[in-house]
């Protein structure tokens, strides 16, 4: 297709150098090599450094500097460096590298002139004329990267007017703000493909759609007519892309949006089908989308947003939550193993309550550890079906009840297990001051379920009305608007401060009395014990659920959620473990 085939090369290489492409072989001075592949390749990587700070990987790394901020306004100040730069493939893979750092770092709040300058950059590279240069660049995921870049950018842009339209030859975006009572949004599209003609597309959010939303929204579409032609597929026969490439970003409440798309191709007799883009796994997957109407010149597809049946455990504390198949696959196993440890361990206590409940400190404890298993228990279920509730049901009430339970459950587990906590501190400190059953039981019901009570009905009357009560894309509490979550974070983390209090007491009463009073072998057993009582007390006081604040201060950090899933979501199985099972009783 009249592409020149070149490889990047060293800035101090001297003499002759031979580039090899398809059997056929190139000759290239070394000056025109620099001045063709390396000097633009730099003037590229140079832009990262001078403006935005960020560092690529490569040759060009060391031409950075602590980097200016000057420019992030809008990005416009880079524009006429990024359009003087020849498209060749080394640019190519340092400009989508540019977009993705931009939108992963610099999206909050895309006003129209950061989303016009993100456009002409993207634009550049996205030109019919250039398309054959992508065949050479040398990740083989630039395409989908640039997708998925673009998609993320463009869903952080406000919409100041209810609307917004930012249009370039290869790529145009529009937003709208919509509300369950709009009529039908629709997007039309229509864009230069090639020197022969346009090329157009047509994106419809049905009524009936519109009407699940609890709250104003946005959506914004994306048209690409190019993009088709770069997206490479890990599928053997990957079939040919024959109109532009749509991409929408709908608030979850909405379960299908209607996309009609213009065929490139109107002579061929094939069938069309209708497809969506699995970024994660490099292919276009037919599942996600469903003929609806096909003509000679054009196709109409009804299109389902993916969706999960569990949400990542770790929204429960963080604003927010990135989607992760390792996340949402530790969240299932783990909720699965504690819902089933949980139901063991209340077996087990039921079984056992006449041995192991003889004396008043003994009964106080398994109380205290059959009402945390308990409350873990409904907790773990109501999640599962909170999720279920808001992708299948999307009944908004709904949402707010199983909301409102959620919460309350989730917080009598944390009380429960300050109760417990306190009444470890009266075993170690107050052991001449007896308690009767009752006084304890009407204190431990008071705190156990009575704090969590008032906690949660008053963060549903206080921030339902101004209807600030529910996230958007899950039944949980608010964040980014009300900042209801405060209402399960606050307790939760002072409650994990006091039982992390009460796990140092226990440490200082049991290591005092035996530390460095014998042998190294007496020191060794004190040791192992106190190591023994902080294993057990962890996940009975909840001290894990500490490590949400790391989730709190940094929710884009997909480890942290890992570790946090990891810490918690089995939590049912280590009560079972250290609660029960190491129970020499």
């Amino acid at each position: 297709n009249g592409a020149i085939c070149i490889q990047p090369c060293s800035p101090s290489f001297h003499g002759e150098t031979s580039f090899v492409c398809e059997d056929r072989k190139w000759q290239m001075l070394s000056d025109a090599c620099a001045s063709l592949d390396v000097q633009s390749l730099f003037q590229v990587r140079m832009l990262l450094g001078t403006y935005f700070g960020f560092v690529l990987p490569g040759d060009g790394a060391k031409h950075f500097g602590a980097g200016s901020h000057s420019c992030q306004a809008d990005f416009s100040c880079i524009i006429p460096d990024i359009l003087s730069s020849p498209a060749i493939p080394g640019n190519i893979a340092d400009i989508v590298e540019l977009l993705k750092k931009i939108s992963l770092q610099l999206s909050e709040n895309v006003t129209r002139g950061k989303m016009q300058s993100y456009s002409r950059i993207a634009n550049h590279i996205l030109n019919s004329s250039i398309i054959s240069n992508w065949a050479f660049v040398k990740d083989r995921n630039a395409g989908s990267i640039l997708l998925d870049s673009v998609n993320l950018f463009a869903g952080k842009l406000l919409l100041i007017n209810g609307s917004e339209s930012i249009q370039e030859p290869f790529i145009a975006t529009k937003g709208y703000s919509i509300h369950r009572n709009t009529s039908a949004k629709s997007f039309d599209f229509s864009m230069e493909f090639n020197s022969t003609g346009n090329i157009t597309g047509h994106v419809v959010i049905p009524e009936d759609e519109l009407l699940r939303l609890p709250r104003a929204s946005k959506a914004i579409s994306v048209a690409f007519p190019t993009l088709g032609a770069i997206l490479e597929t890990n599928q053997p026969d990957p079939a040919l892309v024959n109109g532009m490439v749509l991409s929408v970003s709908l608030p979850e409440e909405l379960q299908s949006v209607l996309l009609t798309f213009e065929k490139l191709n109107k002579l061929g007799q094939a069938g069309a089908q209708c497809v969506g883009w699995h970024s994660a796994e490099r292919r276009w997957d037919p599942g996600a989308c469903a003929v609806r109407a096909h003509s000679a010149s054009a196709v109409v597809c009804e299109c389902a947003p993916r969706r999960r049946t569990y949400r990542s455990f770790s929204i429960l504390m963080a604003p927010a939550a990135p989607r992760s198949a390792l996340l949402h696959g530790l969240t299932r196993a783990g909720l699965a193993l504690s819902i089933l440890s949980l139901l063991l361990c209340l077996l087990i206590e039921a079984l056992v309550w006449h041995h192991v409940t003889k004396t008043e400190i003994t009964y106080m404890r398994h109380f205290c550890l059959v009402n945390i298993a308990a409350s873990l228990l409904v907790a773990d279920v109501l999640f599962i079906l909170a999720a279920i509730v808001h992708n299948t049901a999307l009944n908004y009430q709904l949402c707010v009840a199983a909301t409102f339970f959620l919460h309350f459950f989730y917080l009598a587990l944390f009380f429960w297990m300050f109760t417990l906590g306190l009444l470890i501190l009266y075993g170690l400190l107050l052991i001449f001051i007896k308690i009767t059953r009752s006084v304890f039981l009407a204190a431990a019901f008071s705190i156990g379920y009575g704090c969590p009570l008032v906690i949660s009905a008053l963060t549903v009357a206080i921030t339902e009305p101004k209807n600030g009560y529910l996230r958007s894309g899950a039944c949980w509490l608010n964040w980014y608007e009300t900042k209801a979550l405060l209402a399960f974070v606050v307790p939760a983390l002072s409650i994990i401060v006091m039982n992390l209090i009460v796990v140092v007491v226990v440490v200082v009463k049991t290591g005092r009395s035996s530390f460095g009073e014998g042998c190294k072998s007496q020191d060794l057993s004190s040791m192992i014990r106190v190591c023994k009582n902080v294993a057990l007390l962890t996940p009975l006081l909840g001290l894990t659920w500490g490590f949400g604040l790391a989730t709190i201060i940094d929710s884009r950090s997909l480890a942290f959620h890992i570790v946090f899933a990891l810490l918690n979501a089995f939590q049912g199985f280590f009560i079972l473990l250290f609660g029960t099972l190491l129970d020499r009783k």
